[in-house]
């Protein structure tokens, strides 16, 4: 199977109002191709390097995330390129995003990325400093919260149910809340290997690399 028919046995075999994000971080523009032609409009990128590098060779109707650790020297690079971004995890990455899109005129898109396994070999916010990180989205003019983004530990299916459900419980108590610049219309959960699960416990937006691309060769 080539990208176009695994795109396509994908999107299929998920509810319709689920987002799937072809990830295609280190795939060529071929590749790429393939799950174009299947219908795929939303590509996430790891490294903005890349992303750049693939906004400017590939379709222009297609929207850009960002899902990959951002780092505040490389914000700047995004300015009416990047469509969501998904890694949004401390306070210093969101004054420097208000700042490099304040400075264009332009709104950011972003989901809050969370750290639920409290993994210190990943990014993403602890949830007790949730809220600090929050209170300072509310004083932002160019940057607006629309959900939350996760990367689960890497565990069986009851493992990878129990932080699906931590982090759906979290996105529905802050959907009571009545809050500036956040809305909690997003959740982005499940990659390849576990977006079944995800969905079942809420995700409405789910992240595949391998699923669409096959293995990576890392030759």
């Amino acid at each position: 199977m080539d990208s176009y028919e695994r795109y396509l046995k994908i999107k299929n075999s998920v509810p319709d109002d689920v987002e799937v994000i072809a990830v295609s971080k280190t795939r060529s523009i071929e590749e790429m191709d393939g799950a174009y032609k299947a219908g795929a409009r939303i590509f996430g990128e790891n490294k903005v390097q890349e992303l750049i590098a693939k906004y400017d060779s590939f379709y222009k109707d297609v929207q850009w995330h960002l899902i990959g650790h951002l780092q505040r020297n490389k914000v700047k690079y995004l300015v009416g390129k990047v469509t969501l971004i998904q890694s949004l995890d401390s306070v210093s990455l969101l004054n420097e995003i208000e700042k490099q899109f304040g400075k264009k005129g332009a709104i950011a898109d972003t989901l809050i990325e969370i750290n639920i396994g409290n993994e210190e070999s990943k990014t993403g916010i602890l949830v007790e400093d949730l809220d600090s990180l929050l209170i300072e989205v509310e004083k932002c003019s160019h940057v607006k919260v629309k959900g939350l983004m996760t990367i689960i530990p890497k565990g069986d299916k009851e493992n990878n149910r129990y932080y699906f459900k931590k982090v759906k419980e979290l996105y529905e108590k802050l959907q009571k809340k009545d809050f500036k610049n956040i809305t909690m219309s997003t959740l982005s959960m499940g990659m390849s290997g576990d977006y079944d699960i995800a969905i079942s416990e809420g995700a409405n937006m789910i992240r595949i690399g391998e699923g669409i691309f096959g293995k990576r060769n890392y030759k």
